[in-house]
């Protein structure tokens, strides 16, 4: 059984409507209804906050629907695996490079001509959706934040968590001009990178996320974890499609795996560290 098909059985069950799941997790009706049709992938559950807000109002155990999601788009992967797009969207790429600090504009441009969302390209629009991700998750219950965003881009409450909600689980082979709008623009300022370390510098708007420049490292892995890292593992670090938001918490478990008598694949440790992140695997804490 499928998110969908769980839903919608229990809607009939109990009497609800579409609506009555829009308002519980705090979206447009038009949202839901395109999970029910099967027009939208069930968003991963590690991005939203959607399957606990669902969950409650249908009466699902702790996570159900979760696990339902997981291996939905575990199925959706396996079929597009080998199959992805061609090319970033020209807005896309047009915002990207305009957010580029103006001293390294010309050899970033230069770059992405002779080699169309070759592997800068690539590292580029990863980093800036992840910093932009980590900032729309932690504020996605911040009301006031939402408000701010949806004034920026004249939307209601609803139709922002939304738009949230689907940029949270986008990558960079299905971003949208949604999604640059939305966001992107809005959010960073101006980013940087050493093209000799690939180390980036990423400032982002004051007034929507105040802090200091995020400033990302690529090149302070040492010797001994390279040779540690087996072939799998590497190949799936570099897929950026199997592990664009992985955290130095999920690398380390998953360089601890080992297996002698077998070599998996990038899709093992996909699948592993999906296992990791289920909250139905470890025990709470006591005296919860």
């Amino acid at each position: 059984m499928d998110v969908r098909s769980a839903i919608k059985a229990r809607l009939e069950e109990m009497g609800l409507e579409q609506k009555d799941l829009a308002e519980a997790a705090e979206v447009t009706e038009s949202y839901i209804s395109q999970l029910l049709t099967g027009k939208k992938l069930p968003p991963a559950p590690s991005r939203t906050d959607i399957y606990e807000k669902l969950g409650k109002v249908l009466k699902f155990s702790n996570g159900e629907l979760a696990k339902l999601a997981v291996a939905q788009r575990m199925d959706a992967l396996r079929r597009d695996f080998e199959e992805p797009e061609a090319a970033l969207l020209k807005e896309t790429r047009k915002l990207i490079l305009r957010k580029c600090v103006a001293a390294r504009q010309k050899d970033i441009r230069s770059i992405f001509e002779r080699q169309p969302f070759g592997e800068l390209e690539q590292l580029v629009t990863t980093k800036l959706l992840d910093v932009v991700s980590r900032v729309a998750q932690s504020e996605l219950d911040n009301q006031a934040w939402l408000e701010e965003v949806a004034k920026l881009g004249d939307r209601t409450h609803e139709q922002m968590r939304v738009i949230i909600l689907e940029f949270l689980d986008t990558d960079i082979f299905n971003i949208s001009h949604e999604d640059c709008a939305s966001f992107l623009d809005p959010l960073i300022a101006r980013w940087d990178i050493d093209l000799s370390t690939f180390d980036m510098e990423i400032t982002l708007n004051k007034r929507l996320a105040p802090g200091e420049p995020k400033r990302l490292a690529f090149v302070e892995k040492n010797e001994k974890s390279q040779r540690e890292d087996q072939p799998g593992l590497a190949e799936f670090i570099q897929d950026s499609v199997l592990s664009s938001d992985l955290s130095e918490d999920e690398l380390e478990f998953l360089r601890k795996l080992s297996i002698k008598t077998r070599r998996p694949n990038r899709l093992f440790y996909y699948r592993a560290l999906q296992i990791f992140r289920d909250p139905l695997h470890f025990m709470a804490p006591e005296g919860e």
